[in-house]
């Protein structure tokens, strides 16, 4: 991942890895952890109305970590979560929503040119988790996850809060809560799933009515910190990378 994002940089985009959102000061960390907060906050949530429902029971801790202890599993599984959502993050909306839209402004007013941008890669990441549904419907909640974090970077200029978002919210929701059906990880909280498909499943209308209130957290993080909502001018400004 790491040679991949490097390379693109020097030869293909030729631009410097911060206009990949990647500028890691401070106020990227910052933001990075934002995003992390929201989305575990989210999950907590979602773990609430189903057991609330009676949909979920909590019925131990600290299960399914297999041949290793329990804190050194849940290191490694961080570990891969990370590196994924990292990598789907700057691919997806750090290189391909980029280049869309820096290519189409011009031809298109810049709101459109974004708009086109968001809509084409919110499309192209639903489409690579389609392994995981098994009805066209819940392809509804990956688009979306796509635009809650399009729209975190297309607000921000950088990755910071999608990425942090993307790593805490598939980290939590499985291996903090115990709700992830997906991936077998170790769980601090074991849950045991007993609600409709359509409404508790990982795709179901729980999991979707929390992401778009992740959505409306992100907004509001960032009309706090940032003031009024915009486009931000890098997602569609290149740089040529300095020889």
């Amino acid at each position: 991942m790491v040679g991949a994002v490097v390379g693109s940089s020097r030869l293909l985009d030729r631009r410097p890895l911060s206009e990949f959102g990647l500028s890691f000061d401070r106020e990227w960390w910052q933001s990075f952890v934002a995003g992390g907060l929201i989305a575990t906050i989210v999950n907590a949530g979602a773990l609430v109305a189903a057991v609330g429902a009676g949909w979920a029971t909590i019925t131990g801790l600290t299960q399914g970590s297999g041949a290793l202890p329990f804190v050194p599993a849940v290191g490694l599984v961080f570990c891969y979560i990370a590196g994924a959502a990292a990598w789907e993050e700057v691919t997806i909306r750090g290189a391909m929503l980029k280049n869309v839209a820096e290519g189409a402004d011009g031809f298109l007013p810049q709101w459109a040119a974004v708009g086109l941008a968001v809509c084409l890669s919110t499309v192209v990441f639903a489409f690579l988790h389609g392994g995981k549904i098994s009805h066209p419907s819940q392809y509804g909640y990956y688009l979306i996850a796509g635009l809650v974090l399009s729209g975190a970077y297309v607000l921000t200029g950088n990755l910071a809060l999608s990425i942090g978002f993307h790593i805490f919210y598939n980290f939590t929701q499985s291996v903090v809560f115990g709700l992830g059906h997906s991936q077998q990880t170790p769980e601090l909280l074991v849950v045991e799933l007993a609600g409709p498909a359509r409404w508790i499943g990982e795709e179901g209308l729980v999991f979707v009515f929390f992401a778009v209130l992740g959505g409306v957290f992100i907004l509001l993080y960032v009309r706090w910190r940032d003031g009024p909502l915009r486009i931000d001018d890098r997602v569609i400004h290149w740089t040529p990378l300095r020889k």
